[in-house]
């Protein structure tokens, strides 16, 4: 088990990696198309937050487990994970070049209203808390999963005030 904790930790980081190249393109495009970024002083603890959480998510599994065996919980919790992975993808295919960690609005432009988010202003965020939650519970690390949710959290309440006032002109 101790092999597929650090397959799965590493497909994760991957994925990360993949959409940090992603965003900087799709940044690119939207600074080359006048958009202007919102929150900048919060996004360092954002990078500083989901760094912690994998080396929080390594540092405990290896504190605590020697010989992990999985149960009923753990495997709801990789059901789930895998299962949002789905919904991640639906949010880079609806928000396409518009999509990025950061907070850039063109101007001028109306938010996205097409796949999850006709039904909810930050689907996006709903799938990293649930993100946050099931990893950690997948391999029993509690630790971790109590910590960064708060963290999470905590952080969130201030990036979707930022965002709201961005795209709205509000916080609600």
């Amino acid at each position: 088990m101790t092999l597929f904790f650090y397959l799965f930790v590493s497909f994760v980081i991957l994925e990360r990696i993949v959409e940090l190249f992603l965003s900087k393109r799709n940044e690119k495009w939207l600074r080359e198309n006048g958009a202007v970024e919102f929150g900048k002083e919060h996004y360092k603890y954002f990078i500083l937050l989901h760094t912690l959480f994998f080396i929080s998510l390594i540092a405990e599994f290896n504190i605590r487990y020697i010989d992990f065996n999985y149960s009923f919980i753990n495997y709801v919790g990789l059901i789930i994970f895998v299962t949002v992975q789905f919904f991640r993808i639906s949010i880079f295919m609806s928000l396409g070049k518009y999509w990025n960690t950061r907070i850039l609005v063109i101007p001028d432009s109306k938010p996205i209203k097409k796949g999850l988010y006709k039904y909810h202003r930050h689907p996006n965020y709903g799938i990293v808390i649930i993100e946050i939650i099931t990893i950690p519970l997948s391999f029993s690390l509690y630790y971790t999963l109590i910590i960064f949710s708060i963290l999470n959290f905590l952080l969130l309440k201030v990036r979707i005030t930022e965002e709201n006032k961005a795209l709205y002109g509000n916080s609600n």
